[in-house]
């Protein structure tokens, strides 16, 4: 059964239950629909906020029944972004979902000052991949927020997908820290920044994975291919996060998995005082149920955490 473990992770956040979720300018065909979906697999309660005629029209033309869901009744997407940021910093909501708005007029309310939803740690994104062709979800971060991050940055970016993936269930997630060689070259800064977020790892700076870098993609995903290269790793062969050096390379990567090995990909952001369902334009309405189940479990984490 293809994308098996992806119908695991959405029955797993069912029966934790469907957490409150602001959607934010579902205009579009898709974005109603993937949040209606959401709600109908049980992941989410949501609120929709936009223009209420052109919504009910949508919903119209969809065929799909809206029922008692409630719409906040506002112009613009930056305007609705506002309002999702203020649900959220009040506690009426536990997620935000992007809708048919660009993702910059989105994000931009999100990390500003105002909106108060900015945490001591820095925001990310991460992509949860299952691809048919690998024995276990794969995570790659970050490949839509952060463009050309930092040490310091990455060292969040890392903390935040183990974080995240322990929220999935992965007791003891294993990071590769990505480059185009395993070994440090100074002319290739990525490789610099690997071998220092390996060693932050060994020091109690990353907590609760095992991080090993620079790898190459292939022996980070092959043992063989590691062997063959006489690389001796914890992680090779059985990553469960791989940290890309620039949004640049993950985009890639993500998309080409996406579209040359039929994976199916779920994104979320996180480090917010909320999860944020961020989702393309060109999604499957499979992959964006998905994000929703990412979001949803994150967000029991997150009240575990608090509690």
């Amino acid at each position: 059964m293809r994308h098996h473990r992806s119908k695991q992770l959405i029955g797993k956040a069912r029966k934790l239950g469907a957490i409150a979720t602001a959607v934010v300018y579902p205009c579009s065909a898709d974005a109603l629909a993937g949040a209606l979906d959401a709600a109908g697999a049980g992941l989410i309660e949501p609120t929709l906020i936009g223009p209420r005629a052109d919504i009910r029209a949508r919903a119209k033309a969809l065929r799909r029944a809206l029922g008692k869901t409630p719409i906040i009744d506002v112009a613009t997407p930056v305007t609705a972004a506002q309002v999702a940021a203020e649900l959220a910093r009040s506690g009426q909501t536990e997620a935000l979902m992007k809708g048919s708005l660009h993702t910059d007029e989105l994000m931009g309310v999100v990390v500003s000052r105002e909106a108060g939803l900015r945490t001591g740690r820095r925001i990310s994104h991460v992509m949860v991949m299952d691809v048919p062709a690998y024995p276990r979800l794969l995570m790659i971060t970050d490949a839509a927020v952060n463009i050309a991050p930092d040490l310091d940055l990455k060292r969040d970016i890392v903390q935040n997908a183990i974080d995240l993936a322990h929220a999935l269930g992965i007791a003891a997630p294993r990071v590769a820290i990505l480059s185009a060689v395993e070994t440090v070259n100074p002319d290739i800064p990525s490789t610099l920044d690997a071998a220092a977020l390996t060693a932050m790892a060994g020091n109690g700076g990353i907590t609760g994975g095992i991080v090993d870098g620079p790898l190459a993609f292939d022996n980070a995903i092959s043992a063989k291919a590691a062997r063959i290269k006489g690389i001796t790793s914890p992680v090779a062969g059985r990553v469960d996060i791989l940290v890309v050096p620039t949004l640049e390379a993950g985009n890639m990567l993500y998309k080409q998995l996406v579209w040359l090995s039929d994976a199916l990909a779920a994104g979320v952001v996180i480090g917010a005082r909320v999860p944020l369902i961020l989702t393309s334009r060109s999604d499957s309405p499979a992959s964006r149920t998905v994000s929703a189940a990412v979001a949803c479990l994150w967000a029991h984490q997150c009240r575990k955490t608090r509690a």
